[in-house]
C-alpha cells in the first residue's frame, strides 16, 4: 500500500440520516429482521441436516444457499444495529476491507448457486426419470465447490485491486456497511480499473447467470404447460414464479445497483436496494424455497413430534 494509504486506520459510516426516533424505531425493525433470517435459515439447515429424506441434491443446494444468507446477515447487520444506537459509528480499515470481501464473497456465490438450483429444477422437471443419473453427488458437489471457490476468488481480484489504491481523505463511507463503490470514492488515485473490473464481473457473474436461470425456468415453463393434471400444473407452476420472483428482486436490484448510470440513482436509494440483501432475500429464501414445500413441512412436523415425546 501506498504512503498515504497506510495511515488510514479508521473510517466512519454514516448509515442512515435520520433524526434518534426513527433510529430507534429501525433498529427494532431490522433487529427483528434480522433474528427472523436468522432463525429461518437455521430451521432449513437443523431441517436438512437431521431428516435423512431431505438428503438430495435440491435440499443439499438449499443449505448452501441458508448458509451464503446467514453469512450475508451476520457481516452487515451487527455493526449496522450498533451504529444506529452508538454516537460514534467508526470502523477499522482491516475491518472495513473484510466486510467487503465477504460482502462481494456471499454475493457471487449466491448468484451461482441461484444458476445451479435452476439448474437442479430443470432436471428434474424436464427430465424427472434421469434426474438421479444426472444430477449425481459426484456432480453436486463439484457445482457447489466450484460456486464457493470462483465467488471467493472473484472478490479476492476485488479486494486486491481497491488495497492498490491510495486513500487520503475524506474517511465517511455514506453507507451502513462497507460497500466497494462506496469505498471507491474516497480513492484519491485512478480507479477506472476497477470501475472496469467490476463492469467485466457483473457480465460474467450477473447477466450471464441471469440469462441461464431464465433459460431453465423458460423450459421448465414449457414442460409445466404440458402436464396434464391441473392440479400439478397449478403446484409447479406456483412453486416456480415464486422462485422467480426471488430470482428477480435479486438480480434485479444488483443490476441496478452496479450496471446502471451512476445518476440514475441517489445515495440514499443506494442504502434501500443494498437492504434486500442485508434483510429481504435471507427472510425470502427460507419461506419460498423451503418453508412452502410439503417435504420441509413434513421435516418439521416430525422434529417437533420427536421433540414432544422426549
Amino acid at each position: 500500500m501506498g504512503g498515504n494509504q497506510t495511515s488510514v486506520t479508521e473510517l466512519i459510516l454514516l448509515g442512515f440520516c435520520v433524526g434518534p426516533r426513527i433510529q430507534l424505531l429501525l433498529f427494532g425493525l431490522f433487529s427483528f429482521f434480522y433474528a427472523f433470517a436468522l432463525l429461518g435459515n437455521g430451521a432449513i439447515l437443523g431441517l436438512i441436516s437431521l431428516d435423512p429424506r431431505l438428503h438430495t441434491p435440491m435440499y443439499f443446494f438449499l443449505s448452501h444457499l441458508a448458509v451464503v444468507d446467514i453469512g450475508y446477515s451476520c457481516n452487515t447487520v451487527p455493526r449496522m444495529l450498533v451504529n444506529l444506537l452508538s454516537p460514534t459509528t467508526s470502523i477499522s480499515f482491516a475491518g472495513c476491507i473484510t466486510q467487503t470481501f465477504l460482502f462481494m464473497t456471499f454475493a457471487h456465490i449466491e448468484c451461482l448457486l441461484l444458476v445451479v438450483m435452476s439448474y437442479d429444477r430443470y432436471v428434474a422437471i424436464c427430465h424427472p426419470l434421469r434426474y438421479s443419473a444426472i444430477m449425481s453427488w459426484r456432480l453436486c458437489i463439484t457445482l457447489t465447490v466450484t460456486s464457493w471457490t470462483c465467488g471467493s476468488l472473484l472478490a479476492l481480484l476485488h479486494v486486491g485491486l481497491l488495497l492498490r489504491l491510495p486513500f487520503c481523505g475524506p474517511h465517511e463511507i455514506n453507507h451502513f456497511f462497507c460497500e466497494i463503490l462506496s469505498l471507491l470514492k474516497l480513492a484519491c488515485g485512478d480507479t477506472s480499473l476497477n470501475q472496469l473490473v467490476i463492469f467485466a464481473a457483473c457480465v460474467f457473474i450477473l447477466v450471464g447467470p441471469l440469462c441461464l436461470v431464465l433459460f431453465s425456468y423458460t423450459r421448465i415453463l414449457v414442460a409445466i404447460l404440458r402436464i396434464q393434471s391441473g392440479e400439478g400444473r397449478r403446484k409447479a407452476f406456483s412453486t416456480c414464479s415464486s422462485h422467480l420472483c426471488v430470482v428477480g428482486l435479486f438480480f434485479g436490484s444488483a443490476i441496478v445497483m452496479y450496471m446502471a448510470p451512476k445518476s440514475s440513482h441517489p445515495e440514499e436509494q443506494q442504502k434501500v436496494l443494498f437492504l434486500f440483501y442485508s434483510f429481504f432475500n435471507p427472510m425470502l429464501n427460507p419461506l419460498i424455497y423451503s418453508l412452502r414445500n410439503a417435504e420441509v413441512k413434513g421435516a418439521l412436523r416430525r422434529a417437533l413430534y420427536k421433540e414432544s415425546l422426549s
